[in-house]
Parts: C-alpha cells; structure tokens; sequence
C-alpha cells in the first residue's frame, strides 16, 4: 500500500507543479527568518530595530516573529524604556 501512496504523490507533483512564485516566496520568508534568528544571535532587539537591522518593513518584522514565537524559537523578554515594544530573543539558541 505505501508504494501506491508514494507512486500517487509523485504523479501528482508531476500533474500539478508547485508554482514558482510560491517557492520563491517560501525561499523569501526562510531568509528573512534566518535574518532574524542571526540578527537576535547578537542580543535582545524590539521590532524597529530589527527592522532597521534587516531593511525590511516592521510589518514583516512583525509577521515573521510571530511564527518564530508561535513554534517556539524565540520568546519576548523586557519592555523597552517608552513602554512600547517587547524585546525579542531566541529560546532555546533557536532549536524547536
């Protein structure tokens, strides 16, 4: 039965490739969250920092940390002096 499954998958990644905008978007969004993790290796950073750090919008910022906050590989950590950003930093040196 698994050599049907297999055989199934591999006629439908024929019939149905996976569009190039798509890859390159996922190959975007790994960047940028290995951007973060590297740009965070260097210590605790708020939302505007890394999005000066990074040259990418804070809306970005902010999306993509919430994935890496969601599946664990980073957590917040202080409030800044004005009261208006978290610190980020990474949990666990970034492993899941």
């Amino acid at each position: 039965m698994d050599v049907e499954k297999g055989k199934t998958a591999k006629y439908l990644k024929e019939k149905r490739p996976v569009p190039k905008e798509v890859t390159e978007q996922l190959k975007y969004f790994t960047r940028t969250k290995k951007s973060i993790l590297n740009a965070l290796k260097e210590g605790d950073k708020t939302i505007p920092q890394l999005a000066e750090i990074l040259a990418i919008p804070k809306d970005e910022v902010v999306f993509q940390l919430m994935s890496l906050l969601k599946y664990g590989f980073v957590e917040t950590g202080e409030i800044d002096d004005m009261d208006e950003y978290f610190y980020y930093k990474i949990k666990n040196d970034g492993k899941n």
